[in-house]
Formats: C-alpha cells, sequence, structure tokens
C-alpha cells in the first residue's frame, strides 16, 4: 500500500512544510503582540 517511488520525500516535505507554516503562522502573531499592532484600531475596521 504504501510501496510508492520516492513517497518518502512528499512525507518529508508535507510533515516540515506543515510545521514550518505553524512556525511562521506563532511568528507573525508573536511579532504582532510583541509590537503592540492589535492597538491600531484603523486594522480592526
Amino acid at each position: 500500500c504504501r510501496d510508492v517511488n520516492y513517497g518518502w520525500i512528499i512525507r518529508y516535505l508535507h510533515a516540515n512544510g506543515a510545521s514550518m507554516f505553524f512556525i511562521c503562522l506563532f511568528i507573525h502573531v508573536g511579532r504582532g503582540l510583541y509590537y503592540g499592532s492589535y492597538t491600531f484600531l484603523e486594522t480592526w475596521n
């Protein structure tokens, strides 16, 4: 069932890509909190 040529590359890229996505997401949110971007009311309108 799992005998796919170079399937390990696809699995590796998918797993690490998903992890990298969430790391970037947390960094993005963390930067917004650190720099106080949420206090700009123009952002929310």
